[in-house]
């Protein structure tokens, strides 16, 4: 069975990433960009990187330019854009597809196995998010709308369960 844990991704300063560093951690996996309506949700991303990491919240940010271009940056312009603006410090990784030919494997199993709105595989639209248990399976998918703090609850009882 495959696991979060599998797959590997790199990091924004260009080192790859073993997602297997991450076990025993509950993941919040979330496609980002700098210029979207949904943007200020790295405000709620990082309020629950805040507060919950030291019980074993791991928050993982995918940029992505494939909706509307709201990502065009390089991978310094987006690491300056979201520790100056929101005071990122969760962990970001280099701008990846999340939909068609060229989707980081990473999503292509997160969609395939958490589908969204119909039943429909593809990302619609930024700031998509999957809750990831402690054994790296998906726990659900949430839509770009969700809030951050709309999933603290259900984030919560992952980081309770043992």
């Amino acid at each position: 069975m495959t696991t979060a844990f599998d797959f590997t991704a790199k990091a924004i300063d260009g080192s790859e990433v073993p997602l297997e560093r991450y076990r025993g951690k509950v993941m919040l996996i979330v496609n980002t960009a700098s210029r979207c309506s949904f943007t200020p949700q790295y405000e709620g991303l990082e309020m629950l990187h805040e507060r919950l990491s030291d019980r074993g919240l791991t928050i993982l940010g995918f940029p992505c330019n494939q909706f509307r271009a709201q990502e065009p940056g390089s991978e310094a312009e987006i690491e300056q854009f979201c520790r100056l603006t929101y005071d990122v410090r969760f962990p970001m990784f280099a701008k990846i597809d999340v939909n068609g030919p060229n989707a980081h494997p990473l999503y292509v199993w997160l969609k395939s196995n958490a589908k969204g709105i119909l039943g429909t595989e593809g990302i619609k639209w930024n700031f998509t998010k999957f809750l990831i248990d402690r054994s790296g399976r998906i726990f659900s998918r949430y839509a770009p709308t969700t809030r951050p703090e709309a999933i603290r609850g259900e984030i919560e009882e992952l980081l309770e369960a043992v």
